[in-house]
């Protein structure tokens, strides 16, 4: 599961494919330091992330997938208000990028 967001951490912040999904991610969160998704889900005609932001914010970000013109839709949670309700798995994933983003937080200090 570490492997695996810190995949997603490197892809969101060099791959060529997630460029529009980091755009918007900084202008909707200019503190951002740190951020690894979390969830991802490919709907039909958009993708849907949940995207930890530096250790105190998930947000939810709804991107078109073939309609570049239209404007993404962004949800910000506290990072209690999305463990509520969350599976086991779920919430280990979510403790386990909580860590990711402190170590990576400590070193940027």
């Amino acid at each position: 599961m570490r492997e695996q967001l810190i995949k997603s951490n490197q892809l969101l912040f060099n791959s060529e494919e997630k460029k529009r999904l980091l755009e918007v991610k900084r202008c909707e969160y200019p503190e951002l330091k740190a951020a690894y998704i979390i969830h991802w889900i490919p709907e039909q005609g958009e993708d849907i992330y949940k995207i930890l932001i530096n250790d105190s914010l998930i947000a939810e970000i709804e991107l078109e997938r073939n309609n570049y013109e239209m404007k993404p839709k962004a949800k910000t949670l506290t990072v209690s208000q999305y463990l509520k309700g969350l599976s086991k798995q779920n919430q280990i994933k979510l403790a386990v990028a909580l860590d990711l983003v402190k170590q990576e937080l400590k070193d940027v200090k």
